[in-house]
């Protein structure tokens, strides 16, 4: 996929939309100096680039319950599964994140889970029943930041 090309209007929405994406078309406008038509257009624009993914409102896991976040190292009992393993996967609605990677692991996955007991559960029940022939957990005591990418500047 090649890159596309941010002109200096593209960067100032993005910034600002990275910010707060309930953020008014209008306001957004008043402060980049053109019509909330432009920045519809615009945002429609980025949007159909692939450029901007969506917006979402953003749970706090340990609000709702899932005090225990782990991350964790698979390997594959058969790495040419890699599909139907993260096909099994997106099954679980713990795993908020599956990443094919190099290095260790043949798959990095970020998870959710009410609190250790349910970890181990998850791990034991169902990881290794989709083809998964062993994992590395490592625990997250604390998200100490999380951000959005920075946008580059021409």
């Amino acid at each position: 996929m090649a890159n596309y090309h941010l002109d200096s209007l593209d960067q100032k929405i993005l910034s600002m939309v990275a910010d707060d994406a309930r953020i008014a078309f209008l306001e957004v406008a008043r402060e980049c100096g053109v019509s909330g038509a432009a920045i519809h257009q615009r945002i429609q624009k980025l949007t159909s680039l692939g450029v901007l993914k969506g917006s979402q409102f953003v749970l706090d896991p340990e609000l709702i319950g899932y005090s225990t976040c782990a991350f964790v190292g698979l390997f594959l009992k058969d790495p040419s599964d890699f599909d139907k393993v993260m096909e099994e996967l997106y099954k679980i609605p713990e795993v908020v994140e599956c990443h094919y990677t190099t290095g260790n692991y043949d798959m990095f996955i970020k998870l959710y889970a009410r609190d250790n007991h349910h970890l181990l559960s998850l791990i034991h029940d169902r990881l290794q029943n989709i083809g998964i022939q062993r994992s590395e957990t490592i625990i997250s005591f604390n998200e100490a930041f999380k951000r959005q990418m920075p946008i580059p500047k021409d």
